[in-house]
């Protein structure tokens, strides 16, 4: 897997799948596996978006949600009411973001071929996350939850004119690729109200549920939400601690990750070290981004579904990832060695070489040689 792997057959839609922790190595298990967590996904569908979706959708019709027990003015903090609205606090600052994933590819914006049947049956009555989000015009308090250079200069690759950065709402009955993963990060951030969403994790979900929504085995591509939804989880148990900003200081927060960057650059390149501690390069200024959103925002899609391959196969967990984001400052060293500090943080965070099967390959000659 380490080498990249082969799309032919969903090879590497399997490979991920036992990489995460999702699928166990032995095979036996695995209908059975996915049938109970498939089953599982759509609990949630129905617990978090259906029923609140009913319950606001009766309003007009029933007495019994506008008695004093609970009414949208209620402080009580357990009142249905102020999670329904603090829920779509989040939605709104999820949809902001799902409508900008990848807008150089039309992948996301097409209609999927397996649109959720519980949600947009046409006899439904109740509030999908498609009306909440058009009726919810309570502007979203999230932005703190921003975290600092995560939407800082994006390659110019990634650019588009502003009037297609949004996604267009496809007609009832159909439903975008991007909704599905806006549906898979609300159900997160409902089941993980320590963490809830943060704005990056897009990044991350959207690679997964690419990868899954393109299986050529009709089977499992069928299930690419629920599928994503368990990935996606299991990959962030691994990587929340980057999102948590009261751990960035601590061991397995952030600010340390960063440091190891240039304590591993130190013990390869110290002359490329020194320059960029001379310039006051400090790390957050880039490998913030790059640690954090696993190189997600550095490259096109199909580069960096090649660098997940490495990344998920390391044995140790994302140590690799310190040695690929050593590899991409030693690769562009004679540049940085010339460049002043305004040209060498251009460089950084747009960074120039495109060919990721040269960064791997230095990644790896950096891990021989420890």
């Amino acid at each position: 897997c380490s080498a990249g792997i082969p799309f032919d057959g969903g090879l590497r839609c399997l490979c991920w799948k036992i990489l995460l922790n999702y699928l166990p190595l032995e095979k036996a298990l695995w209908s059975s596996l996915l049938k109970k967590q498939r089953d599982l996904y759509s609990q949630f569908l129905k617990e978090m978006i259906i029923q609140p979706g009913i319950a606001k959708a009766n309003l007009g019709v029933s007495r019994e949600d506008v008695t004093l027990e609970d009414h949208p003015l209620n402080p009580n903090p357990d009142s249905r009411w102020n999670t329904y609205f603090k829920d779509n606090e989040v939605l709104l600052q999820i949809d902001k973001d799902v409508r900008r994933l990848y807008p150089d590819m039309a992948f996301f914006q097409r209609p999927t071929d397996y649109p959720c049947l519980l949600i947009l049956d046409p006899q439904n009555e109740f509030e999908t996350l498609r009306r909440r989000v058009e009726q919810t015009t309570l502007k979203s308090q999230t932005v703190a939850r921003n975290r600092s250079g995560v939407t800082n200069v994006s390659s110019p690759l990634k650019t588009t004119p502003s009037s297609l950065s949004e996604y267009e709402v496809l007609p009832n009955g159909c439903e975008a690729h991007w909704e599905v993963v806006e549906r898979i990060l609300f159900i997160y951030a409902k089941l993980n109200p320590g963490i809830a969403y943060v704005q990056g994790m897009n990044e991350i979900v959207g690679p997964l549920y690419y990868t899954f929504a393109t299986d050529p085995n009709s089977e499992w591509k069928e299930h690419a939400e629920a599928d994503t939804f368990f990935c996606f989880t299991n990959l962030m148990a691994e990587i929340r601690d980057n999102f948590i900003k009261s751990l960035d200081d601590s061991q397995c927060g952030i600010t340390y990750k960063m440091e190891k960057v240039y304590s591993t650059l130190k013990e390869k390149d110290v002359e490329l070290y020194l320059k960029l501690q001379e310039q006051n390069i400090k790390p957050q200024f880039f490998a913030f981004r790059w640690l954090t959103l696993l190189l997600s925002q550095e490259f096109l899609l199909p580069d960096v579904i090649r660098i997940w391959d490495s990344l998920f196969a390391d044995d140790k967990r994302f140590d690799f990832l310190l040695l690929v984001c050593c590899a991409m400052l030693t690769l562009i060293r004679d540049q940085l060695l010339e460049g002043d500090f305004t040209l060498n943080m251009r460089l950084l965070q747009d960074y120039p070489i495109s060919d990721v099967h040269l960064i791997l390959k230095k990644a790896k000659e950096l891990q021989d040689s420890k």
